[in-house]
């Protein structure tokens, strides 16, 4: 047996309306339609079933045997199709109760956790898992699905026809040195006086691996390096035991105030990180990411007004 064209789910959400309520009126209410088109689907349903549901008493519809098997079906039919479409948008990466976010170790010092706080109060619901990785290793995930969007520095190597970009804000690259360093209490530092010194770096993937290199180039000479390590922390760790020095981001000086001083740059060597969230193009009207981009434009509105508030008290 085919299957009549005529029978469709928004008709069975129609009669399953006038079911519950026993009532065109209501039914019509709840649908926010006219009690004329419930009446027309409910009669459409009759045709495309081939019998009929209802006995007509004057204006009143008296549900057949046939009606109340047909609504038990209809019911499960109904949940099971809202199932469908949530667990295929889910695996589509749209509307998902989970959302899966990338950044750069250095922005769970003060970025992520605003963000995330912001995007909890939009969408208390949504779950939120957090993956901290290089920019090359989060574009990857993106790229493949993996991840909703990510929290990275916005240079080339995040730069892909099939995503888009929203700017947060700006951060200046720093010499980190221990507090007893001969270097922690100027004001700025010549990098090419350190060119006999130790320095610690990221792994390449990483942005801040990537500016160091550019920074040292103009400074024109190779650092020796003591070592690589995977996240910004272990990195700031080793410059406060003394083990070498490193360019870092302005965003991780809080992590050893008290023990790590991030001093300027002078002003041949100034190379900011332009930091942003990156998305796929296809997924830009899912609901979450939506919500997280409303949240980032917020985020990137303050920044700049605390950046004009402290330039206009240096002046």
């Amino acid at each position: 047996m085919q299957i009549d064209e005529e029978l469709t789910l928004k008709k069975l959400e129609v009669f399953l309306a006038f079911m519950r309520s026993g009532n065109l009126g209501k039914a019509a209410v709840e649908l926010n339609t006219s009690n004329v088109s419930v009446h027309r689907a409910i009669h459409s349903l009759e045709s495309a079933l081939r019998c009929p549901l209802f006995k007509h008493e004057g204006r009143n519809l008296i549900p057949l045997e046939s009606a109340y098997v047909l609504e038990e079906r209809a019911q499960q039919l109904v949940k099971d199709v809202l199932e469908t479409v949530r667990r295929t948008r889910e695996a589509a990466g749209f509307s998902a109760e989970r959302f899966k976010l990338g950044a750069l170790y250095s922005l769970t010092v003060k970025t992520v956790p605003q963000l995330i706080m912001g995007l909890k109060l939009r969408r208390s619901e949504l779950n939120i898992d957090l993956i901290l990785g290089s920019n090359v290793d989060l574009l990857y995930k993106l790229k493949n699905m993996e991840l909703d969007a990510i929290l990275v520095s916005l240079n080339e190597s995040v730069a892909d026809p099939d995503c888009a970009q929203v700017q947060l804000f700006s951060d200046d690259i720093f010499l980190a040195a221990p507090a007893d360093s001969p270097f922690a209490n100027q004001s700025e530092v010549d990098l090419s006086d350190l060119r006999d010194a130790t320095f610690i770096t990221l792994s390449q993937g990483f942005a801040t691996h990537q500016d160091g290199n550019r920074v040292f180039q103009l400074a024109g000479f190779e650092p020796k390096v003591a070592m690589q390590v995977n996240d910004i922390f272990t990195l700031l760790s080793m410059v406060n035991s003394g083990v070498g020095y490193a360019l870092l981001p302005g965003r991780v000086g809080m992590v050893y105030e008290s023990r790590v001083r991030l001093i300027p740059l002078q002003a041949r060597y100034h190379l900011q990180q332009h930091i942003g969230v990156v998305f796929l193009k296809a997924k830009e009207r899912d609901p979450n990411l939506l919500a997280l981009l409303a949240e980032c434009r917020m985020y990137a509105r303050r920044a700049l007004e605390q950046n004009e508030d402290a330039k206009s008290e240096t002046t």
